[in-house]
């Protein structure tokens, strides 16, 4: 009895291990595209024009990424693995063209520093969400509500312009997305000791736990981008 105890252990961890392995790998490769994305649109003068300087467009391009995102997170257990990859990468090639406009405010060197410092606190934390003890849930529901203050308070500034809110709000930002994805990398972990095996249906449970994470990483690298550059985008 305790070895089989002890071989059903080890198959969920291997199953843990597994699956986290996968989500990591489609988090980095969303993130690569983004760049990348970012990277190229930047570089041609004649493609920011066409996107960035007719507002219907960028409507466009801002209803786009939240439908797909939309789509994504609610649909994609029901679709095809493929489908919900392709539209995974949809959504990483939209958020490159709309961080395509960073590097017009921000040098090369403070974009790469702030995506390394990001970096390393997400993988920092994302380890802290992984190995506690500590039940993250209560945290999780405190920095959503605070999630969403910071999110009011961001579309007030907008007809306020008030430098006290600007700041407060991206200092909050930056403590909320840090705890969130501790929080999420615990509760993602939680789903995947629930399941038995690796299939199409915990893949794609997998993908969506690589666009939580990947979310968490893009806010967090955009509200420490406004400390280490000093700009107001």
């Amino acid at each position: 009895m305790n070895n089989q105890v002890i071989s059903s252990q080890a198959d969920r961890q291997s199953v843990v291990a597994t699956l986290f392995k996968s989500l990591y790998m489609q988090m980095a490769a969303a993130l690569t595209i983004t760049g990348l994305t970012a990277y190229f649109i930047a570089s041609s003068p004649e493609l920011m024009a066409t996107i960035f300087s007719n507002r219907a467009s960028v409507w466009i391009l801002i209803f786009a990424q939240l439908g797909v995102v939309m789509w994504l997170s609610s649909r994609a257990l029901s679709m095809s693995m493929t489908a919900a990859t392709l539209l995974f990468i949809l959504y990483s090639v939209l958020t490159g063209v709309t961080f395509s406009v960073i590097f017009l405010a921000f040098t090369g060197e403070t974009i790469a520093t702030t995506f390394f410092i990001t970096a390393g606190t997400f993988l920092a934390m994302s380890l802290v969400g992984y190995v506690t003890r500590m039940d993250l849930t209560r945290m999780g529901s405190i920095l959503f509500m605070l999630l969403i203050g910071v999110i009011i308070a961001t579309v007030v500034n907008i007809f306020m312009h008030s430098e006290t809110i600007y700041w407060v709000t991206t200092y909050a930002g930056v403590v909320i997305f840090v705890g969130l994805i501790a929080f999420d990398t615990q509760k993602i972990k939680h789903i995947f000791m629930s399941v038995d095996s690796v299939d199409e249906t915990t893949q794609k449970v997998a993908l969506l736990g690589a666009l939580t994470l990947y979310l968490d990483f893009i806010n967090l690298f955009l509200f420490l981008l406004r400390i280490l550059g000093g700009n107001r985008d």
